[in-house]
């Protein structure tokens, strides 16, 4: 069972300080934003924000790749991206769809391309 599972006392931090202590920020930002309207100007720009930030990051992955994604194609990447996103406002924007083609074009793209 050690060797399937590992340490315990690893798990037990792993729980403690990966699990809980974020858990206590989620339930206190529940608690919290129960009372606040979403069409607030606030909320908006959050959204904004939030949105801007995963598109930069989408971007620096895109320009940039990290890891065995450096070995993938340029024209996959971009055409993964491009096809996940169209495939997102097809499918009444669902990202799981979305994200489904991305992962399938880079597959189909990089087999195709050796």
């Amino acid at each position: 069972m050690t060797a399937l599972f590992g340490n315990a006392h690893a798990i037990a931090l792993l729980l403690v300080a990966g699990f809980l202590s974020n858990e206590v920020w989620r339930m206190l930002g529940l608690a919290i934003g129960r009372g606040i309207d979403e069409g607030s100007d606030l909320l908006v720009w959050v959204r904004a924000v939030a949105a801007a930030i995963l598109a930069g990051i989408i971007a620096q992955i895109l320009i940039t790749p990290p890891g065995a994604l450096a070995t993938v194609p340029d024209v996959v990447r971009y055409g993964a991206a491009v096809a996940g996103f169209v495939v997102y406002l097809l499918a009444r924007k669902s990202v799981f769809a979305g994200v489904l083609t991305g992962e399938a074009v880079i597959l189909a793209g990089t087999w195709a391309l050796g």
